[in-house]
């Protein structure tokens, strides 16, 4: 695979075309603007405008890109050069400078902007425009088109997503090795973040999650400043992924506090490990991802079943029926709350993933694709099992769903928390390969935990 010098600015504007289906008229996009913090000179953290990126390669503020969808011309426009910036700053990007770098037809600077526009007769454009446009616009399908051409990832991307894989596999596993100095939640965000940043990664693609025992039952935990050595905590869990040149990677591993796994936890840890593994090894272009989802839901309520959290209210033995009858109650989805995986890419939940929020299925509501696989697909493969008392509790209040909970037998896995198991996986012509190479082996990932403790 001979992966392109530049990042292919040009490829992606024409795929965007092709999407569209038109023939004539202008692309417009604006990239992030600098903005100062009130009565300070430092500016907010700068995260450039993704559909922007996807145009230009190009990672600076204030800039403009056009379109000419008839003479298929990209044009990238930078801000003027401002005298006061280049004592303080230093020099700006030149255009002769973005001609090299960038994968674009021609550079100049914005003041050659307004005659463009003037003279489009149509100027298709992003909803968070800022800058009035003299003539027609429609707002209505360029976003749609840049969200579905980003859904399949070229060959440049994929080396940018497979970099950022590595960084984070680099970090998970440093993590690990690093317990017996981590003794707080944040202590493992920062040793989580030090590596990335030591691997030439300056920025997460998403804020850490960090949880320590039973702070895990809550899916998007970021307080990260708690103890990590409280009474009868069993595991940690962290989700954190590097970014790299604007591309994500999305990793969760758990690992016993104390380097042996407790009865408990083994089985939940080891239920979501087949949740993932059963799941994963069905993806393939054309698999609709509801029914992986589906899959994996059925496999936990099976599992519940042997374990005894789950049981028939009759006394029956385990079947395929009342497997199917407690998967019809939906009661599962209180220990299993949100959907398998997501579209991962520019962004940690990336675009066109047609999820439906408003879905009346619980099961189905916070599942973010809901569409079949295609080849150059990436998505996050993330299965789960929680205790979590406020979902949980609501279950118990429903007799259609408490009557499957034997709550005795349940008592003894709230201290587990939560497990998460999450790998990057890109979708090929004859399956998947799965970029996240940190282990998950329960046995493998307690040698490295003793071993930090020893």
């Amino acid at each position: 695979m001979t992966i392109p010098p530049k990042y292919p600015a040009k490829q992606h504007a024409l795929k965007v075309k092709a999407l569209l289906g038109l023939s004539e008229g202008l692309l417009y996009i604006e990239s992030e603007k600098t903005v100062y913090f009130p009565n300070c000179d430092q500016t907010r953290p700068f995260r450039q405008n993704r559909s922007f990126y996807y145009l230009t390669g190009c990672d600076l503020p204030d800039c403009y890109v056009t379109f000419d969808l008839a003479q298929e011309k990209l044009v990238l426009y930078l801000p003027p050069i401002d005298d006061d910036d280049v004592m303080w700053s230093g020099m700006p990007l030149l255009p002769e400078e973005a001609m090299k770098k960038y994968d674009i037809d021609s550079c100049v600077y914005e003041s050659d902007l307004e005659s463009v526009l003037s003279s489009a007769a149509t100027i298709h454009v992003m909803e968070q425009n800022k800058r009035p446009l003299p003539t027609t616009v429609n707002a209505k399908f360029l976003l749609d088109a840049i969200d579905e051409a980003r859904a399949t990832k070229d060959e440049y991307e994929i080396a940018e997503l497979r970099k950022a894989a590595e960084i984070s596999d680099h970090a998970h596993l440093q993590v690990m090795m690093n317990r017996k100095i981590e003794t707080n939640e944040c202590h493992v965000h920062a040793e989580s973040v030090y590596h990335c940043m030591r691997s030439g990664s300056k920025h997460q693609a998403y804020d850490p999650i960090c949880c320590a025992g039973t702070s895990a039952s809550t899916l998007h935990y970021v307080r990260n400043d708690q103890p990590m050595l409280g009474d009868g905590q069993l595991l940690f869990l962290i989700d954190a992924g590097a970014e790299w040149n604007n591309y994500a990677s999305d990793v969760t591993r758990c690992f016993p506090i104390g380097g042996e796994w407790t009865k408990e936890s083994l089985e939940i840890y080891t239920l979501v490990q087949k949740m993932q593994a059963e799941t994963m090894q069905l993806v393939r272009p054309g698999v609709h991802w509801e029914d992986l989802h589906l899959l994996s839901h059925k496999i936990l309520v099976q599992r519940f079943l042997e374990l005894g959290i789950f049981r028939d209210p009759q006394g029956k033995p385990v079947s395929d029926a009342l497997v199917q009858e407690v998967l019809d109650s939906r009661v599962s989805v209180a220990f299993y709350p949100h959907g398998l995986g997501h579209m991962l890419g520019m962004n940690t939940h990336d675009t066109a993933g047609r999820a439906n929020y408003e879905d009346p299925d619980i099961m189905f509501r916070y599942l973010r694709i809901r569409r079949p696989l295609e080849e150059g697909f990436y998505v996050t493969v993330e299965p789960g099992c929680y205790f979590n008392k406020f979902l949980i509790e609501d279950a118990l209040k429903k007799p259609e769903q408490a009557k499957y909970i034997d709550q005795d037998v349940l008592e003894r896995y709230w201290k587990v928390g939560g497990v998460r198991i999450e790998d990057d996986v890109l979708v090929t012509a004859d399956g998947y390969e799965n970029f996240t190479k940190i282990t998950s082996d329960p046995e493998e990932i307690s040698k490295i935990v003793r071993a930090s403790l020893a």
